[in-house]
């Protein structure tokens, strides 16, 4: 197998996740293609979207929203993501074992004597209504039922793990702030979740893995399952293995890839982007070396903004009083410190209505 070096990795990636040229996708078919953005923090959709598309403007994905042909929900790894409409409804079910185990595995203990079907039959029946409920009220309520495990065990596993909900705007709208008020996800959307699919190939998972190597590739299997959640996938890769070719890396890890998905060359200049916090082009990897030294890998599951500088993260950025503060992890050239300060300015003036300005420390 052709062995692809830790840059020639970094250069796909960056290709795949519209980071290496800024896209002219519509907003729809970028959340698409990325296969949704993590979206734990509201506004960081924004910074992730601005980076990668030209002319981006955050009121066409808020009307996204407000549409209901983008959704805030709890998906992969159990985390807020921004996924379309479609996206979702496809990949709900596939998800629906994983999110259950994921909120078992911090209250198991807390809802051991708890009938799950129960509990989720009570959930649904409260929201019938059409009300929307923030998670207290809806643990609250179930806590007459269920007074034991406390309220945040119980609000978690209905809202997380057993009622597909979505979180409402004005909750991630542009410069909007809003708390979570949930609401089930197919009275939102107005249409049913797919359902599972018996079919052992796992057609669902295929459609996964290939969505996966489009955004993220070339990458190995445990990447896949890191960036998922999902540990059972050796069916999907098996059945869609002959679609697909294969590498190595530095370390010999067998890395899959789609035939005629981009991967440029290693030495093609990478520009300065600005990533939002907890941006899936660093954490959508198991082997995050491709573009974040080891060293500084907790950076990317602590919630700090990224500078990407030839590719690779440099530095951490902040916002205070429509400043961009920028705090290198090294030492930067003359010429990245420029790069980085013109940047910086035209992300300031993104945040702040072009009132913004850029210190890089």
């Amino acid at each position: 197998m052709n062995v692809l070096t830790t840059r020639a990795l970094n250069r796909a990636t960056l290709a795949r996740q519209l980071l290496l040229d800024r896209s002219d996708l519509p907003v729809l078919d970028a959340v698409a293609h990325l296969g949704g953005l993590q979206a734990q923090e509201p506004q960081e959709p924004f910074t992730g979207l601005w980076s990668r598309l030209r002319a981006f403007d955050p009121a066409s994905l808020s009307e996204l929203l407000t549409g209901r042909r983008v959704v805030r929900t709890h998906l992969m790894r159990r985390t807020v993501h921004l996924l379309t409409a479609d996206d979702v409804l496809a990949w709900r079910a596939r998800h629906d074992p994983m999110l259950r185990q994921r909120v078992l595995g911090v209250y198991r203990q807390e809802l051991a004597g708890v009938d799950l079907a129960e509990l989720e039959a009570a959930g649904r029946a409260l929201l019938a209504d059409g009300e929307p409920r923030t998670m207290s009220e809806l643990a609250r309520a179930m806590a007459e039922r269920w007074p034991e495990p406390g309220p945040r065990a119980l609000g978690e596993m209905l809202i997380a793990g057993l009622i597909p909900m979505v979180q409402m705007p004005p909750r991630g709208l542009w410069r909007t702030k809003g708390g979570v008020r949930n609401v089930p996800l197919e009275a939102w959307l107005g249409r049913e979740i797919d359902p599972p699919d018996p079919d052992s190939t796992d057609p669902v998972g295929q459609a996964l893995v290939k969505r996966y190597l489009a955004a993220f590739g070339p990458a190995a299997t445990a990447d896949v399952r890191a960036w998922s959640g999902l540990a059972g996938l050796p069916a999907a890769v098996s059945a869609v293995r002959k679609e697909l070719i294969t590498f190595r890396d530095e370390r010999g890890r067998e890395l899959l890839d789609l035939p005629d998905a981009p991967r440029p060359d290693a030495d093609i200049p990478a520009p300065v982007r600005f990533l939002p916090a907890f941006d899936n082009a660093v954490l959508g990897y198991h082997d995050r070396n491709r573009i974040i030294d080891e060293g500084h890998r907790g950076l990317s599951v602590q919630g700090h903004r990224l500078v990407l500088v030839d590719g690779r993260v440099a530095a951490t950025w902040t916002v205070e009083a429509d400043t961009v503060q920028v705090a290198p992890l090294g030492s930067l050239s003359r010429a990245d410190r420029t790069a980085v300060t013109e940047e910086g300015q035209r992300l300031a003036s993104f945040l702040s209505e072009g009132t913004g300005s850029v210190i890089v420390q």
